[in-house]
């Protein structure tokens, strides 16, 4: 039976403000000894101490970038953000903390005929990141929700890669913006390789679009949800798991 890593201990390197509701925040230290190569979009848990439990608190983030001696984590800013976001803005130089993972990396295959990347500010790490590695001749669609245009971010894509942004200033409340956005594509002919994770009502949503009006198969999607609006990251899990077992047995 394969174990899974002990969590490492990374040291914060410093924080960078990409976007207003965006904040970087890069790792480094002695954990990138035997952290493995290559991780961008793979998924990592950061692991905060709970004053009432000997278990830590989990929060599932993305590796946005990776060089020799740091990962860059992205963090997107709540007013009422929960604990990590609230260590993302809190934290400073020098300050360490536990991480859990690797876990896999989820990319959209470039081997298909075109590509389509969908996916609200909770995603965009993990998009950005699938951009950045596709080859140079793909095709296809990225349709990306951001809280405010000035969040909008500049990308390294292919050429024949078309990226739209859909300003969303209350996402979780109004899923129509994103759905709406991938309703009216311009479908490209061909087998598509589809990769999708937003919000948990909003990818219920998309996720019935695509398969039953645009007949994605399971085998051409990913489709996640990174959280739910208005619950926390346990409640969260627990509706996944029901929602997984419900889709599964359909």
């Amino acid at each position: 039976m394969n174990r899974r890593p002990a969590p490492r201990t990374f040291t914060v390197l410093g924080k960078t403000e990409i976007t207003p509701n965006m904040l970087r925040v890069t790792l480094g230290g002695e954990a990138m000894d035997s952290f493995p190569p290559d991780q961008p979009s793979a998924y990592v848990k950061l692991r905060f101490a709970q004053a009432d439990s000997d278990r830590p608190l989990l929060r599932t983030y993305t590796i946005r970038s990776q060089r020799s001696d740091a990962v860059d984590i992205d963090f997107v800013r709540h007013g009422d953000g929960g604990p990590a976001a609230r260590w993302a803005e809190d934290v400073q130089p020098g300050e360490t903390i536990d991480i859990g993972g690797p876990g896999p990396k989820k990319l959209v295959d470039p081997s298909a005929d075109w590509v389509l990347l969908i996916g609200d500010m909770t995603a965009l790490p993990a998009i950005s990141a699938n951009i950045e590695g596709l080859p140079a001749d793909t095709r296809g669609h990225a349709i990306i929700e951001v809280l405010h245009a000035d969040d909008i971010q500049q990308l390294t894509a292919p050429d024949g890669l078309d990226i739209r942004w859909v300003i969303n200033p209350q996402p979780g409340d109004n899923s129509d913006l994103l759905c709406d956005a991938v309703r009216e594509l311009t479908w490209l002919p061909g087998e598509p390789s589809v990769w999708c994770a937003c919000e948990f009502t909003t990818m219920r949503r998309l996720r019935a679009h695509l398969r039953d009006e645009r007949s994605v198969t399971r085998q051409q999607l990913y489709i996640s949800s990174y959280w739910q609006h208005g619950r926390n990251e346990e409640a969260h899990k627990q509706a996944k798991r029901a929602d997984s077992d419900a889709d599964q047995g359909s």
